[in-house]
């Protein structure tokens, strides 16, 4: 394929990728030690934003114009409504197609709404932390890797949820039951509108972080557990020995598309029409697992296979070496690059030449040394000027000692402009300047 086929695919996977439809965001943190025997911790973070515009006033903006209100609670297992949360949760799970299962929930919520002069922004934010087990379908042994499900990261909680902290019940999922509870004039404007629907749209869902497979996620793996100078620097003794292996998504690629804002509009009318936003940031999700891990598919299934160590043939750096394969590649892209510059500059160098922009300057062979200063009782300093050996002071006399005169073109030739007697006059005039050498003296001046 040309250049220009590859340029004009790429510019149209690039399109395509900016044109599919956004899903609601999420972020998510992971890390597991990859043994079936314990528990491990996800952390899932959701976070949107509503704007209601009224550049134009109205009735509904002098009404939210300085308001402010803020929900704010923790809740975990103990609190009701949270472990019916965690069964909804684990019933998703299921129809994912994953044997993960979580066993405890901490809830944080914290959600404001600010009145402004030309909008209204309320920021939603609940975070889920959860103890998942399950997981690791198989711990490792000798030849075989241990294997982990990943199907349990596209979660997501539909219609309502209603959580109970310190005796009060309170809906987290769907952004209109805040703005019931805080701004009954706002509830009561968006009914029945394409806003309402917007509203409607639950906060808690991670779907858009299953869409992204995992061969797609960006892989980086850390070995400061192996190296020898480990434990120099303060390691642990739990990290000590074991390489982390990392997967990420959420930066833009030509593998993931285009990550930008979540941006949905819509709009309202009571006394006039208002405009609603909701924004949220793009998906991101980062994995950590302890070892070294590569991505399969059993059943239907995405699993990713972690090796405690590392595989044959992989450069250990248990002994401080860098993998020899790694220098060698690095030495070779140094030297293709030195080479790059020589043949740019050498380049540029001839082409000067032919061009005569060759810079050049005095032979320091043609050059003498004086001294410049002298003190009392014969001390010299060391201040001294260099000059040309020949005594010819016009081969180095500066420009700035010539006379400069300074030329005024005439506007208009005089010639078309003045009266004989007017030329005459001026004759005169010329002349007499030309014969004097103190300056010309104002017009009927006489001493007295």
């Amino acid at each position: 394929m040309s250049r220009t086929g590859i340029l004009v695919a790429s510019l149209a996977v690039i399109m395509l990728a900016s044109t599919v439809g956004p899903a609601f965001a999420a972020q998510m943190e992971f890390r597991t030690w990859v043994d079936s025997a314990s528990t491990d911790e996800v952390e899932l973070k959701f976070q949107r934003t509503v704007i209601i515009n009224y550049d134009q006033g109205g009735m509904l903006a002098d009404e939210l114009r300085g308001q402010k209100f803020a929900k704010t609670f923790t809740v975990t297992s103990a609190d009701p409504g949270v472990n019916e949360l965690r069964d909804r949760i684990n019933y998703q799970i299921s129809q994912l197609g994953s044997s993960a299962a979580i066993t405890d929930v901490q809830i944080d919520y914290d959600t404001k709404l600010t009145g402004r002069g030309l909008n209204t922004s309320i920021d939603y934010k609940i975070v889920l932390t959860m103890t998942i087990t399950n997981h690791v379908l198989r711990d490792s042994s000798s030849g075989s890797s241990a294997l982990v499900d990943m199907n349990w990261r596209g979660l997501a909680v539909p219609d309502d949820v209603i959580v109970n902290s310190k005796g009060i019940p309170h809906e987290i999922n769907l952004p209109i039951s805040f703005i019931a509870d805080v701004a009954p004039g706002l509830h009561s404007a968006v009914l029945g509108s394409e806003a309402e629907t917007l509203l409607n749209t639950p906060i808690m869902n991670a779907s858009g972080i299953k869409d992204q497979p995992l061969g797609n996620w960006h892989f980086l793996f850390d070995p400061t557990g192996i190296n020898v100078d480990a434990s120099q620097y303060g390691m642990s003794d739990e990290l000590a020995g074991v390489v982390w292996s990392s997967y990420t998504m959420g930066e833009s690629s030509l593998r993931e598309g285009i990550q930008t804002e979540k941006e949905f509009v819509a709009s309202f009318t009571t006394d006039t029409t208002y405009d609603l936003r909701t924004i949220e940031s793009a998906d991101a999700a980062n994995i950590f697992f302890a070892g070294f891990s590569n991505i399969d598919v059993l059943d239907n299934t995405e699993v990713v296979g972690v090796y405690p160590e590392a595989p044959e043939g992989f450069a250990t750096t248990s002994t401080g070496q860098f993998p020899v394969m790694i220098i060698y590649g690095m030495a070779g892209m140094a030297g293709v690059a030195g080479i790059a510059v020589f043949v740019v500059s050498e380049k540029k160098r001839k082409g000067d030449i032919k061009a005569g922009n060759v810079q050049t300057g005095i032979d320091p062979t043609q050059l003498v040394g004086a001294d410049t200063s002298t003190g009392s009782g014969g001390y010299k300093t060391n201040r001294g000027e260099a000059h040309l050996k020949s005594d010819d002071y016009s081969q180095h006399r500066s420009v700035y000692d010539e006379p400069q005169v300074e030329q005024k073109p005439d506007l208009v030739p005089a010639e078309e402009t003045k009266t004989e007697e007017t030329k005459t006059e001026e004759t005169k005039t010329d002349d007499t300047s030309a014969a004097s050498s103190r300056g010309s003296l104002p017009k009927g001046w006489s001493p007295e």
